[in-house]
């Protein structure tokens, strides 16, 4: 039996921090602001996993009231996530993703993020898909406000395996 499940994360671009993106820091003069490390990207990737498996979202699994979370690596909680789909019976196919964003540019770094994307998932990097979109001046990801990141996650039941 398949399963799919959506993610959705946005963060504003703030100074004074890192831009981490996909595990991958991001040479930008911004980053996101947020409880953790703020990268949208695997926010977006965890909530499509966790909605794939019926276990919630990443507001319910890692809340940013709890202060273990303050400052935590996605990376890390991408790695929780899996276990946790692992321990509900499904493997995890295949993640696709759009981070939407004009500037920086991020054709550079896809491959990376990528890999460092599918290692806590136990998957081959082609089997995690990232595409750079732009808004095209549009919204605050046009504007240089903020980033948004989408997902889609295919899970399979892992008797059916």
């Amino acid at each position: 039996m398949y399963r799919v499940g959506i993610g959705y994360d946005i963060h504003p671009l703030v100074e004074g921090r890192p831009l981490i993106l996909g595990g991958v820091r991001i040479h930008f003069v911004k980053g996101l602001m947020g409880h953790s490390d703020a990268d949208a990207l695997t926010h977006a990737v965890i909530d499509a996993l966790l909605g794939a498996t019926a276990l919630g979202d990443i507001g319910q699994q890692f809340p940013d009231r709890d202060p273990q979370y303050r400052g935590a690596k996605s990376l890390d909680l991408l790695s929780i996530t899996a276990a946790l789909v692992a321990q509900a019976g499904y493997r995890v196919v295949n993640v696709d993703a759009n981070v939407i964003v004009d500037e920086p540019k991020l054709a550079p770094y896809i491959e990376q993020m990528c890999a460092m994307l599918a290692e806590p998932l136990g998957l081959k990097p082609d089997r995690v898909s990232v595409k750079a979109r732009t808004n095209e001046g549009f919204g605050p990801e046009g504007r240089g406000e903020a980033i948004r990141a989408e997902a889609i996650a295919l899970v399979e039941s892992a008797a059916s395996a």
